[in-house]
Order: structure tokens, then C-alpha cells, then sequence
């Protein structure tokens, strides 16, 4: 029985899988957080386009 616990607590086959989770779920929320950012950016950009061309043509 001992040999049986010994085994599974040297096993870090679950941790490593743990790690990458981590790891994807950093890189998913980056990727969420850039793409938000980015679109909020062009979004005022293409509406200080649009209330230019407004401007322009009254």
C-alpha cells in the first residue's frame, strides 16, 4: 500500500497538466483583454471619422 502513495506522489503528470491549463487560460484572457482594448480604440476612431465627415459636410 505504501508503494501505492509513494507512486502517486511522485506522478506530476497532473500538475504539468494543471501548469498548462494556466498557462492557456492567461494566454486566452490576454488575447480577450488586447482584442477589447483594440476594438474600443477603433471604435472612437472610426467615430471621430465619422463626426468629421459630418462636419465637413454641413
Amino acid at each position: 500500500m505504501s508503494k501505492i502513495f509513494a507512486r502517486f506522489a511522485k506522478d506530476e503528470s497532473g500538475a504539468t497538466a494543471i501548469e498548462y491549463g494556466l498557462i492557456a487560460a492567461l494566454i486566452a484572457l490576454a488575447i480577450m483583454v488586447g482584442a477589447g482594448t483594440l476594438g474600443n480604440a477603433l471604435d472612437n476612431q472610426f467615430k471621430n471619422i465619422a463626426k468629421e465627415l459630418d462636419y465637413s459636410a454641413s
